[in-house]
């Protein structure tokens, strides 16, 4: 029976973002455990079916996620890596591993230290150096040398917003069992291209992107393909790697992987004026105008993204700009609900609304981890509901209030969360598809708020999470980058990386 050991390592780290994600941030399952955490739409789970399913042993280490935040903790970061390798090495003295399969995220930064999917990947290499390693990743990974050198394939998501993360983990374990099945010796292909992209400009469900997907799935139907990727980068992490990269795996031949990466690389190249906004965009005053005479008209409710504070790309989740203007804004007090908005990142606020529901609370909240992009609000509200131990099975649990004043129903969090399920509104006791406006800390909507939304507007609000790159202050990136600069020539063959030879 083959062996294979897995792990994983989930986080998006906006480099923009003070706060530091630490262990209180992240959900860690150690061990065994993981045969009890198998969900829907996870690569974890896909990876360990799938070899189960073909008859492997697997051997699991350490999990670790977290909803986007700040770089990570060194010391945490240093933890983790240290068991996943621990655990290797005590697996590999029992009986030797035949591979690791990984389902890493691919834009994960540690606080002092940089990337931690290639830090990571290194260490592993070094300890088994005679072990094929393969992954899954996020489709937003910011490919690196450290992380093309280190591992033998890696295949990401194919869509956005994510709704095959189980896919692409089924898709890494095949990829495992063919190379251990056939004994081979992938070669992979990695371009470059200088890019950087919001993630709002390049879902999978509208053009260009629907053509691109459309071009990768055709590539993998060829003979000796085994994985074709395009990896969209994180534009809100400052580093020298920032770019999109296209990357593809073929069984033994590293002609036909440059090849085919090639191609695709020079496709995503010609239709990077095409990566446009698909939701009705605004500046702030704009989006609450068009909101406000949309109620009139219906049908509701009404969506809002306040897409520069959105804690699912890293932001804060503590900026009070667009909030302000919803509560000083006479329009807001004469609609027949509360607009509702999710919401402020402020552990102290909310637990000061613990035991007071019904009551009057003067609160000062927001603004308190970001003071650079708004100001706190002081105000006197009711406290309308209050929830203890908020949270699924998958990141860590925490208090939620609602606090009802100048006509907004805000949510509070005790924890670094994402505004991504109405459900969240719903067990808080407010139904979203009976609200006029509801305003999310979102770019996109995801999938289960757009099935309640009528109408999705995007705000270009200021926060961690700024839609427009041009006016973001990067520091490390390497120009030319589009759209930073343009126009500029760009050649493919100059931008394919080859591994270093071991």
């Amino acid at each position: 029976m083959k062996r294979v050991l897995i792990a994983g390592m989930h986080h998006e780290s906006n480099s923009f973002n003070p706060i530091i994600a630490g262990e209180k941030d992240f959900s860690v399952i150690y061990g065994d455990d993981i045969f009890n955490y198998l969900r829907p739409n996870d690569a974890t789970s896909g990876i360990i079916r799938t070899l189960q399913e073909a008859g492997y042993d697997v051997i699991p280490t350490v999990f670790a996620r977290a909803v986007p935040n700040g770089e990570v903790d060194q010391n945490f970061y240093y933890r983790i890596k240290e068991e996943i390798i621990n655990r290797g090495k005590k697996a590999h003295l029992e009986a030797p591993l035949d591979a690791i399969t990984l389902s890493i995220h691919g834009s994960m930064r540690i606080s002092g230290l940089g990337e931690a999917e290639g830090d990571l990947l290194e260490a592993l290499k070094q300890e088994f150096p005679e072990t094929p390693i393969y992954a899954s990743l996020d489709m937003h990974t910011t490919m690196t040398e450290r992380m093309h050198n280190y591992c033998d394939g890696f295949v990401g998501y194919k869509c956005a917003p994510h709704t095959d993360c189980t896919e692409t983990g089924v898709h890494a374990a095949r990829m495992t069992i063919f190379a251990l099945e056939n004994d081979k010796a992938l070669k992979s292909a990695w371009v470059k291209v200088p890019i950087i992209i919001a993630g709002e400009q390049s879902a999978t469900a509208v053009e260009p992107m629907v053509s691109l997907i459309k071009a990768l799935r055709e590539v993998e139907k060829k003979q000796g393909i085994l994985a074709a990727s395009y990896l969209m980068g994180f534009p809100w992490a400052d580093n020298e790697d920032s770019s999109i990269a296209v990357y593809v795996v073929s069984e033994e031949d590293q002609e036909l992987a440059d090849q085919e990466a090639l191609a695709l690389a020079e496709l995503i190249w010609s239709e990077r004026y095409r990566f446009t906004f698909h939701t009705e965009t605004y500046s702030v005053d704009e989006a609450l105008d068009v909101a406000f005479e949309g109620v009139k008209q219906g049908p509701l409710p009404i969506y809002i993204s306040d897409s520069g504070d959105n804690p699912t790309a890293g932001a804060a989740s503590d900026c009070t700009q667009m909030l302000k203007k919803l509560m000083d804004d006479s329009r807001t007090e004469a609609l027949s609900m509360p607009i509702l908005y999710g919401g402020i990142y402020d552990p102290e606020a909310t637990r000061a609304c613990k035991g007071k529901v019904g009551e009057k609370v003067t609160l000062t909240f927001g603004a308190k981890f970001d003071p650079m992009t708004s100001d706190p609000i002081t105000a006197t509200g009711t406290v309308k509901s209050y929830l203890e131990g908020w949270g699924g099975q998958i990141f860590p649990k925490g208090d939620l209030a609602l606090f009802h004043v100048s006509g907004v129903d805000i949510v509070f969090a005790e924890q670094h969360v994402g505004y991504t399920l109405p459900d969240m509104f719903e067990d808080l006791g407010v139904d979203p598809r009976r609200v006029e406006i509801v305003v999310c800390k979102l770019g996109y909507l995801t999938e289960q708020h757009e099935k309640v939304a009528k109408r999705s507007i995007m705000a270009l609000t200021k926060g961690n999470t700024n839609e427009d790159l041009k006016s973001i202050p990067f520091k490390k990136v390497k120009r030319p980058l589009f759209p930073l600069d343009d126009p500029f020539e760009y050649d493919s063959k100059e931008n394919l990386i080859k591994k270093e030879e071991k």
